[in-house]
């Protein structure tokens, strides 16, 4: 049974792989071939690698709280140990990566790095960044049997990023200073 797990998260890793290396590809030849045009592209891909990011974001502390609440060494551990791995690497770490280098790029384009509003996102997005941290090292010590946490501090941990988002959007959108 690990070894069948283990091959399916190779062959899910390599898929992410291949996908990530397509849209980087894409997204240079669209730079190259038309860098005017590419601004409205680069925004949509943003937004794009901020949901699934924030979709793991909000997802992950969940699976903690569940996790939290099982025997360690249990088949259902097991499972959630290989959730969590697989939901951190293949699609919360790439799309934080991707949210920040187009968002750097955009905040560099679009806006100088000019304004309050932009400086007070890219602290709480450097804010959600240490999250993300956070929610790593626990999955790492999940992987180990080592949490000491319990459920509740992971329900209480899963409206920090929520908390975030909130501020950050209307930071956007409004403007306020």
């Amino acid at each position: 049974m690990a070894a069948r797990q283990d091959t399916g998260g190779r062959k899910a890793a390599l898929r992410a792989f291949v996908a990530l290396a397509i849209f980087a590809v894409l997204a240079a030849l669209l730079f190259y071939f038309d860098p005017d045009g590419f601004y409205p592209w680069a925004k949509a891909i943003h937004v794009i690698a901020v949901i699934s990011w924030m979709a793991g974001m909000l997802y992950l502390p969940r699976l903690f709280v569940y996790h939290a609440e099982t025997e360690p060494g249990s088949q259902q551990s097991e499972t959630f140990k290989v959730m969590e791995g697989r939901l951190l690497r293949l699609i919360i770490n790439p799309a934080m990566m991707v949210t920040w280098v187009l968002g750097l790029w955009l905040a560099w384009k679009g806006f100088g790095f000019q304004g309050g509003w932009l400086h007070a996102k890219i602290a709480l997005v450097f804010a959600m960044s240490g999250v993300h941290g956070y929610f790593s090292g626990a999955v790492r010590r999940f992987a180990a049997d080592a949490n000491t946490r319990p459920a509740r501090h992971w329900r209480i941990m899963n409206e920090v990023p929520t908390l975030l988002m909130i501020v950050i959007v209307i930071l956007v959108i409004v403007k306020p200073f």
